[in-house]
């Protein structure tokens, strides 16, 4: 009954929406398998050192990182959006807005500005001891190893919390708060024993994505020599040119995060949160005296340290390298960025509007295929390029007879070589930032003037260019804007996947840092943070237009 059920489906459903869609499926699920599937692979002698003398150390830095770092950011995160939600107090629209830029800053470009800025020779200790004449243990500011990886993280990432937590409070019911304080309680007790509880989903989530970002993270803990199994990975292929025991590597940190994300639903089963219908926001208590300037040096301390003292620092350098930097090779490698993330970008955006298309209709296909799509950005880009990388090597070596016949050689690497595998791997890891603008653009648009077309005998290609595309110009311009932004920003899958003599703005800048010229990596430095920063408004806007 099942088998027919389903050979009736894919009869009605198979076209070429639906061959185009699993093919995209296809492209984003293979390499994760191949890389899932080296487990599975005899050892050689470099994983079996690895294993012996490096693995625990790997794994062990790799989880101090994250739990470390994901109860820092939680504290954080939640502190403020309660600040935010529940109080007034001077320059809290201000606050509101700016705390979610440390955001628009990638945590290897904080690294080493920061690292810079506090060392012996830096701005701060050279301030203190030639202005102020303050002699310290230049030890005590100088971040170094985990310690500066979790300062960098933490004041980085802290927004997914922050964000996610203030969305929630502000659109939970007032009633328990407001019930506690007539009943005496103080802010503290509230704190802990009703917003800590109510808020426990959303901050779940928010240090998921931190923790996500942590263990896709290779610019900070490498720049601080960190051994976490990211920076394994690199190591293992630059280093060793061992291809089978990264993706071991890789592997194993997969395993990691399916872990996590096993946890996670753990925490959640048979938890369900419910408010009242007729729910409002909280009422914001007015702060005045003490408390007031407090909450709003709280607010300003955070801020600074997460966006505006690095920027003005980075301002400064790039001011003293200007002449140097500001050249034709540098207009060539914005071009180069801008060039791969356009291609990228405008394939991601066609896969993921035929992907929506086909999945409008609710079934179990169409749940495992937007599952499918997705998964690409909960993957760390190391495990995404490694296994993009190991399936280029292995289908060059299948179209060796086809290179050889066209005279290039016996056996040479042409598309391992080429920038079609960084586009490759931009698409499985973004595919779920356009798949998701494009899903809530046919949401918009609902099914009234597909249904009308189709019933006019129109077939659903011509009701899409015709009918639905004019409709979509919003989600596609979003959806162009917020991936495009995170490509052009992109570190480990550029660094492990770019074409010889290809860089882009976040590989030079992380080879101008990796080889201490600090001045010069400040320039591409502004322009990423200032595309990211468009990305935070963008995300905003359309955050603010959703909303009414």
């Amino acid at each position: 009954m099942e088998l027919d059920k389903a050979r009736r489906y894919f009869q009605k459903e198979c076209n070429g929406w639906w061959l185009i869609s699993m093919v995209g499926a296809g492209v984003i699920l293979l390499p994760i398998l191949y890389v899932f599937l080296s487990l599975f692979q005899s050892p050689n002698e470099n994983w079996i050192h690895i294993r012996q003398y490096l693995l625990q150390t790997y794994t062990v830095n790799t989880i101090i990182l994250v739990t470390v770092t994901g109860l820092l950011t939680a504290f954080i995160g939640v502190l403020l959006a309660w600040l935010i939600a529940s109080y007034d107090f001077p320059f809290k629209r201000f606050f509101r807005f700016t705390l979610i830029f440390p955001l628009a800053i990638p945590p290897y470009i904080a690294a080493y500005t920061y690292r810079n800025m506090l060392s012996y020779t830096g701005v701060v200790q050279s301030t203190l001891r030639n202005q102020l004449d303050i002699h310290i243990n230049s030890e005590l500011l100088t971040l170094t190893s985990v310690s500066g990886s979790i300062f960098i993280f933490t004041f980085f990432l802290y927004p997914y919390v922050y964000l996610i937590t203030l969305a929630f409070l502000e659109k939970q019911s007032a009633a328990y708060i407001e019930n506690a304080r007539m009943l005496g309680q103080k802010p503290v007790p509230i704190f802990f024993k009703i917003i800590l509880p109510l808020s426990r989903p959303a901050i779940i989530g928010g240090v998921v994505l931190v923790v996500y970002e942590v263990l896709s993270d290779y610019g900070v803990t490498s720049y601080f020599g960190v051994h976490t199994f990211t920076t394994a990975i690199f190591q293992t292929w630059f280093g060793m040119y061992d291809v089978d025991s990264a993706m071991r590597l890789a592997s194993w940190l997969m395993i990691m995060i399916v872990g996590l994300v096993f946890i996670e639903r753990l925490l959640r089963k048979r938890r369900r949160y419910h408010l009242p219908r007729q729910s409002r926001s909280i009422v914001p208590v007015r702060l005045k005296g003490g408390k007031a300037v407090a909450a709003s040096l709280v607010c300003g301390t955070i801020v600074s340290i997460g966006f505006f003292i690095p920027v003005i620092q980075l301002l400064a350098w790039a001011g003293m390298t200007f002449h140097t930097i500001w050249d034709s090779q540098f207009f060539e490698l914005l071009y180069q960025t801008v060039y791969i993330a356009v291609i990228a970008t405008a394939i991601i955006l066609v896969f993921s509007t035929i992907i929506a298309n086909v999945t409008r209709s609710p079934s179990t296909f169409s749940y495992i295929l937007s599952k499918i799509v997705t998964a690409g950005y909960s993957i760390p880009g190391a495990i995404i390029a490694i296994g993009v990388l190991a399936l280029f090597i292995l289908l060059d070596g299948w179209l060796a007879p086809v290179y050889e016949w066209m005279e290039l050689g016996e056996a040479p690497l042409i598309l391992s070589l080429s920038l079609v595998m960084l586009v490759v791997g931009y698409v499985i890891r973004y595919m779920a930032m356009g798949y998701n603008a494009m899903e809530v653009g046919f949401e918009k648009v609902g099914n009234r003037y597909t249904e009308s077309s189709r019933m006019l005998g129109h077939g659903k290609t011509t009701t899409f260019f015709k009918v639905e595309l004019p409709l979509l110009k919003g989600a596609l311009l979003s959806g162009f804007l917020l991936t495009f932004i995170e490509i052009f920003k992109e570190l480990p899958l550029a660094l492990l996947l770019r074409p010889f003599n290809f860089e882009t703005l976040a590989t030079k800048t992380y080879q101008y840092a990796n080889d201490e010229r600090i001045y010069e990596a400040a320039i591409p430095s502004l322009i990423i943070i200032a595309v990211s920063v468009l990305s935070v408004i963008v995300v905003q806007l359309l955050d603010r237009r959703v909303k009414e």
